[in-house]
């Protein structure tokens, strides 16, 4: 049997537990020989709503059966049923396996001879998007993230602080990592925070500017940690933050292009995503503010200056296109974005039709970024909530 540190140990046994208790029902149905069903909690659009109270996106009170003698929910009943004991196996053996693994494993094909009397071959599944759906149902059923089955993911996000962790049965200290980071593992939970010296949380949309602000010092400089998402962010960079948000009680900033793109990024930190709805209790953090870039930090707004001279945005604001528009459209008729401030920002956007990234502000100097900018935008309450 593989290697599994203790911390790993202790998650499989809950796991295990989790799957026997669930699964318990199913079985006694076969064995009483009632129809073998499923009940789950439906990961539909319908089916997703905007808790104003918790700011934040959840799952409503729809359920699907999936049963196995019903023709139009026998295949996906018996893709779940599959995937499940190959999870399963991979927990008692103390085996990690992606979600590519998972696809491949679970991947043949099935003959059997249908009514007529033809033989007919069938895949379990032919592409990955499916396994990975059925991954999902299961999280739903099984009440577990998948990174707490021990399913492992590519790393994405890189953070960058005063802070010692354990990780296995490693110490690692965030501090001491030259100019590269340290990598946020595909199971942050299983990561022990031991010690934190600092403020608050600076989550950076690029890489290229995290690596920059890295370098400068910015994160020992203002008692900072530093993470990037490197884009739109992972499930593993979203849960790390939580937990900094929920355990460490730090204030969390995000520092986002001026697009639209770059404010939904900040809106699955905050809130969640459509696509994971059923996860934000764990993945979303709803104390997270936006500190820029805004719109009207460009432009101005009333009676608050702009941070860049006309000639300084004349050179570094790009035009929008039609996509940009279109998403910016689309952000109006989402709940969390009909406060009185995003519904500025998105305005200004649309009758703009200009855009500006957070290189612009470094252009003028990395010290402008890192010593004027964001820490006057933090001191000064400068964000939208």
């Amino acid at each position: 049997m593989a290697y599994a540190s203790s911390v790993d140990s202790e998650v499989r046994r809950k796991c295990i537990k989790v799957f026997q208790e669930k699964f318990a029902k199913l079985i006694k149905n076969i064995l009483e020989e009632k129809t073998p069903t499923l009940v789950i909690p439906k990961r539909t659009l319908s089916n997703t709503i905007y808790d104003e109270k918790r700011k934040m996106l959840l799952l409503g009170p729809e359920l699907l059966r999936r049963s196995f003698l019903d023709i139009n929910e026998s295949k996906r009943f018996m893709q779940t049923i599959l995937m499940a004991a190959i999870i399963y196996d991979a927990l008692v053996n103390n085996e990690y396996p992606t979600i590519r693994d998972l696809y491949y494993r679970g991947k043949h094909t099935i003959r059997y001879i249908d009514h007529k009397g033809k033989v007919v071959e069938e895949n379990t599944w032919d592409e990955q998007r499916e396994s990975d759906a059925v991954i999902r149902d299961l999280e739903v059923f099984l009440g577990l993230l998948r990174e707490e089955l021990l399913i492992l993911s590519k790393e994405k996000g890189k953070v960058v602080g005063n802070m010692r962790i354990r990780s296995g049965d490693d110490v690692i200290d965030l501090s001491k990592m030259g100019h590269g980071a340290y990598a946020i593992e595909p199971t942050p939970d299983l990561i022990e925070f031991l010690d934190v010296d600092a403020e608050f949380v600076l989550v950076v949309e690029k890489d290229a500017v995290f690596q920059q602000l890295h370098r400068y010092g910015f994160w020992k400089k203002y008692k900072a940690i530093l993470i990037t998402s490197a884009g739109q962010p992972d499930r593993a960079t979203r849960r790390f933050v939580r937990r900094l948000s929920e355990e460490l009680k730090l204030p969390i900033y995000i520092l986002t292009d001026a697009d639209p793109y770059g404010w939904y990024i900040y809106s699955v930190f905050k809130i969640g995503s459509i696509t994971l709805s059923y996860e934000s209790e764990r993945l979303a953090t709803p104390d997270a503010k936006f500190i820029g870039v805004a719109m009207t930090d460009i432009f101005g707004y009333k009676g608050k200056k702009p941070w860049l001279t006309p000639q300084e945005a004349k050179n570094f604001i790009i035009k929008a296109k039609e996509a940009d528009i279109k998403r910016a459209k689309e952000l109006l008729n989402y709940k969390w974005f009909q406060t009185k401030e995003w519904r500025r920002e998105i305005e200004i956007f649309l009758d703009k039709k200009a855009k500006l990234e957070i290189e612009a502000l470094a252009s003028k100097g990395l010290r402008f970024l890192a010593d004027v900018y964001i820490p006057r935008k933090i001191e000064t309450g400068d964000w939208i909530s």
